[in-house]
Order: C-alpha cells, then sequence, then structure tokens
C-alpha cells in the first residue's frame, strides 16, 4: 500500500481540483441573488444587462408605466417574473410561425 504525503503527485492533484472546485463555489455563491417567498428581485443594472438596455431606458419605463419596480429609499428593485410578464406579453411571432 502505497503512503501518500503532501509532496505526492496524486495528492497534489487533488488539492488543486479541490481549490477549483471551491473558486466555482464562492464565485455561484457571489452571483447568487435570495429569494424572498419564492420571488427573485433583480437589480437596475442585472435587468439592464438580462434585457441588453440601459439604465436610462429603464427609467423611461418606469416613468411611463412600460414596466413595475419597487423602490425602497433610492434602491431599485424588479420582480423577476415581472419581467418575465412583460418578455411575454409582448412577444411577437413571426409571420413564418404562422
Amino acid at each position: 500500500m502505497e503512503i501518500l504525503d503532501k509532496k505526492s503527485e496524486k495528492i497534489n492533484t487533488l488539492l488543486r481540483v479541490l481549490d477549483e472546485v471551491q473558486d466555482v463555489i464562492s464565485s455561484a455563491l457571489k452571483r447568487r441573488t435570495p429569494h424572498l417567498n419564492g420571488e427573485k428581485y433583480l437589480t437596475n443594472n442585472e435587468v439592464s444587462k438580462l434585457l441588453k438596455l440601459s439604465t436610462r431606458t429603464l427609467q423611461d419605463w418606469r416613468d411611463n408605466g412600460t414596466i413595475s419596480y419597487i423602490q425602497i429609499k433610492g434602491k431599485i428593485l424588479y420582480r423577476q417574473s415581472d419581467i418575465l410578464k412583460l418578455l411575454e406579453d409582448n412577444f411577437e411571432k413571426s409571420w413564418r410561425e404562422e
């Protein structure tokens, strides 16, 4: 039976893989948005990136009632379900699909 120590290549490989797994988990946890009562809330920047819009366009959409939002002490949040509904409500089928 082979005795493995910290100089062993198998141990070094295992430690490298564990470091990579730890990095992936840490990165995923940093990007995670917590859910409240089953609802996920998105920030202005997240919605802007998701829809490929400027934050100024989002402000216009809020001002004219196109998009629902929550504002608490200057922080703007959007319910993910509202964003998905907005997309579904404005979906236009291609004339080729009809």
